[in-house]
């Protein structure tokens, strides 16, 4: 039956006038006559490219969060605004040591943020209804009054929370500045300055209560007026408080063992007072102090200083050691018009005209491992800030100090940091002391920075 099929097969194929492939090759041709043509695709390229708008592109839309803030150091205390997760070994202390973005940033708008000792406050932009949180430690009501249980008030806020402040035009305040001490801190606003925390030493500005109970505080203190001189800034040292005013003048209040007040003794002192010395006829911008030495820059780039000199801060030619008195800096006069100063723990900065950094002082200053004191201002390479022949315009144009460690900001919104890093708060990657300018790796344009004793927050921008 087989063989008689196969026979047959081959008689039709002899029969046929076309060849087995040329049955297959039509019948292939048939079936795609019905197939749908489709439109040749025509790819843009330098011949048909004529006009301007025939070269495609993207657009992309402005970022409707515009200021982004981030975080990093030891989150152990909630300074760092979120909530850490639960620790893996019980003698491993929670710490991030690369920026993580805040959470809570995304429903607020926040334009103002400061450091203290612990714990972080945060401002927001005018028309918010809520105008300052904060977040960390609380034993002293330096972040406000908070007690989920009534009459048991939290002295650890391990996430942000607003922070009441008794404004007169709560609909119409402006957050213009934030500073942190050690256990208080300022919030200056268009109604004047209030004071929260620690008044032991007077430097919230009001008069000193013996055995006073902070943490219960309910009301925050009274806003500071000084007269008819309006406080255009406001800086917290690790004890005191000083007050910039329209005019130029410095008032000081606080702690003054060291001299850090400026009022010509060492004694403590609440009522906010004028500072005189050698800036008693300048035009004083900025005060730069994170513990109890004190540097200030006038209108002219002349830069002043007080308070303790145990490390060489004040760079002065005998012993004296805490100076009560502000002293115009000489030695910083052959660096040029001076644009930014910053005052640590046992070392300062400044950044001149040319957008280079020097530093001084005891510690890790950004020039190697075996550079640990600096008695006259050394400048740091600024290839370390990333000015190279690829982008020789690069310069540095502010620059901030925690306790241990400093953070610089380039004109191109690029973040470097150095010092100690304990805690991770550098933001490298790592734990290990940095002795030299690193970048950070951030994902926006960095604006605004502030440095605290173990941690460090950042405002940027994104690139789109």
């Amino acid at each position: 039956m087989l063989i008689d099929k196969v026979s047959c097969l081959r008689q039709l194929i002899d029969s046929s006038a076309l060849n087995p492939f040329q049955i297959l090759k039509s019948k292939f041709s048939t079936r795609s006559q019905h197939v749908k043509k489709t439109k040749k695709v025509v790819r843009p390229n330098a011949s048909n490219l004529n006009e301007p708008q025939d070269v495609p592109f993207m657009n992309y839309g402005k970022s409707k969060n515009y200021n982004r803030v981030y975080s990093w150091g030891l989150a152990e205390h909630g300074a760092l605004g979120y909530l850490p997760k639960p620790k893996r070994k019980r003698s491993q202390r929670p710490f991030f040591f690369r920026p993580l973005r805040i959470h809570f940033a995304y429903q607020y708008p926040i334009t103002k943020m400061a450091c203290g000792y612990g714990f972080t406050i945060f401002g927001t932009a005018k028309g918010c209804k809520e105008k300052v949180f904060g977040s960390g430690i609380n034993s002293d009501g330096q972040i406000g009054y908070h007690d989920p249980r009534r009459d048991n008030p939290l002295c650890l806020v391990l996430a942000p929370v607003p922070v009441y402040i008794p404004y007169k035009s709560p609909k119409t305040v402006e957050i213009l500045q934030l500073s942190a001490g050690r256990a208080h801190c300022a919030i200056l606003s268009t109604e004047g300055v209030h004071f929260l925390g620690h008044n032991a030493y007077g430097q919230c500005g009001r008069p000193i209560v013996e055995n006073e109970d902070y943490i219960r505080n309910k009301v925050p203190s009274q806003a500071i007026r000084l007269g008819n001189e309006k406080i255009v800034s406001v800086c917290c040292g690790q004890d005191h408080s000083m007050f910039i005013t329209e005019s130029g003048k410095v008032y000081a209040c606080g702690w003054g063992a060291d001299g850090q007040t400026g009022l010509g003794h060492h004694e403590n002192e609440w009522q906010p007072s004028l500072v005189k010395g050698d800036i008693q006829d300048e035009k004083i911008v900025k005060i730069s102090c994170k513990s109890d030495c004190v540097l200030a820059l006038n209108d002219k780039g002349d830069v002043f200083a007080w308070g303790n000199s145990e490390y060489g801060q004040l760079m002065r030619d005998d012993a004296i050691q805490q100076v009560n008195v502000p002293m115009h800096m000489k030695k910083l006069k052959g660096l040029g018009k001076i644009l930014d100063i910053a005052s640590g723990g046992t070392n300062c900065a400044v950044i001149n005209e040319e957008g280079k950094v020097f530093t001084w002082g005891f510690g890790i200053l950004g020039n190697g491992p075996n550079v640990y004191r600096n008695p006259v201002p050394t400048l740091i390479p600024p290839p370390l800030f990333g000015c190279n022949e690829i982008s020789p315009d690069t310069k540095v144009v502010r620059i901030e100090a925690g306790l241990t460690h400093f953070a610089a900001i380039t004109n191109y919104g690029n973040l470097y940091t150095w010092g100690r890093n304990q805690d991770g708060q550098l933001g490298l990657g790592h734990l290990r002391e940095q002795y030299f300018p690193l970048q950070v790796s951030l994902g926006a344009v960095v604006k605004e920075v502030s440095c605290g004793v173990d941690h460090t927050v950042a405002m940027a921008e994104p690139f789109i």
